[in-house]
């Protein structure tokens, strides 16, 4: 068996859409992690490191630890030069019994909110963390376009809509245009290239991956028959449902085991295959991770620049062809 090779890290970037913002190809989440779920020393470390390897772009969401990930990111970042990052969040989960969607004026109270969590005056990517169908698309589109022309936000994105709800947003005049879209996407789950990654493209809409290890399955770290490890993702109950469901079962965890000689053929890690897999696409200008230890964030930077040839490509579609989301 080949021992991984360390790579050295070579941070790319890509441009964001129809933006002037420049992103690195990996982007730090802060889903399930940072100010709740990963203990602050080593929260702050895993910032330093990704500053320090080349990360430019941070994501957030005003729901993520209800507050908590902003505020954390908000003290931590604290001092850095804010033209040195990209920093992203979202609106549109509860954040109280009364707070939630798209309304005009939840969109209005929410990024004060964020950007007093954020303790800066600026947010570069306001993202719809999901569409809302209780409220007026054009009400929607109207305030998120007072929020840039009031210099709050830089541009807009989206997470997980649907074509026709893309559609329906750019048929409409005298608003800003979305530059960013954020799709599960990976390997496993190739759902959004059918017809989101199209219709964006046509639009200088760019692709903001999410779980672009698939939850962790990617990794490799999740054995076929054999309960997951105590610290891991699949063990959370928040996360156990949905694993359950799409990724944690036998045939996906067996093909994925056979995806193994290949990074190893390659001198790379599972993550680093998973990673380069997905930026193998020019439609993606990020893939975010999560990390709760600096050295994650090193292995997983380390994929940004790694070329993957047809042949590698073909051999990864052949094994998991009986087990991908379409």
């Amino acid at each position: 068996m080949k021992t991984t090779v360390k790579r050295e890290i070579q941070m790319k970037y890509r441009q964001l859409g129809n933006s002037e913002l420049s992103v690195s190809e990996i982007s730090l989440g802060s889903w399930l992690t940072y100010g709740g779920g990963v203990e602050q020393q080593n929260a702050e470390a895993c910032i330093h490191k990704a500053f320090e390897v080349g990360i430019n772009f941070i994501d957030t969401a005003n729901v993520y630890a209800q507050g908590g990930a902003e505020s954390f990111l908000g003290e931590v970042l604290l001092g850095t030069e804010r033209e040195s990052y990209v920093l992203a969040t979202k609106v549109f989960f509860p954040m109280s019994a009364t707070e939630r969607g798209l309304s005009a004026a939840q969109i209005r109270k929410q990024i004060d909110a964020s950007l007093k969590r954020l303790r800066t005056d600026y947010i570069d990517l306001y993202q719809c963390h999901r569409y809302d169908p209780n409220t007026p698309l054009e009400e929607t589109m109207t305030a998120l376009t007072e929020v840039v022309r009031q210099g709050k936000a830089r541009y807009i994105g989206f997470s997980e809509w649907r074509e026709q709800q893309i559609q329906a947003a750019l048929n409409l005049a005298d608003v800003e245009r979305f530059v960013s879209s954020q799709p599960q996407y990976s390997m496993l789950w190739r759902k959004p290239e059918a017809q989101v990654f199209p219709l964006c493209a046509a639009n200088g809409i760019s692709q903001i991956v999410w779980s672009p290890l698939a939850q962790g399955v990617l990794t490799g770290k999740y054995q076929p028959g054999q309960a997951p490890p105590p610290d891991s993702r699949a063990a959370n109950e928040k996360m156990n449902s949905f694993l359950m469901e799409e990724l944690f079962n036998e045939r996906t965890l067996t093909a994925v085991q056979k995806l193994k000689p290949i990074a190893e053929d390659l001198g790379l890690s599972m993550p680093q295959l998973a990673l380069a897999w997905v930026l193998r696409d020019e439609r993606v200008s990020s893939a975010i991770i999560g990390a709760s230890r600096p050295e994650q964030i090193v292995d997983n930077a380390a994929a940004s620049g790694v070329q993957l040839d047809a042949d590698v490509l073909a051999a990864i579609d052949q094994i998991l062809a009986s087990v991908v989301q379409r």
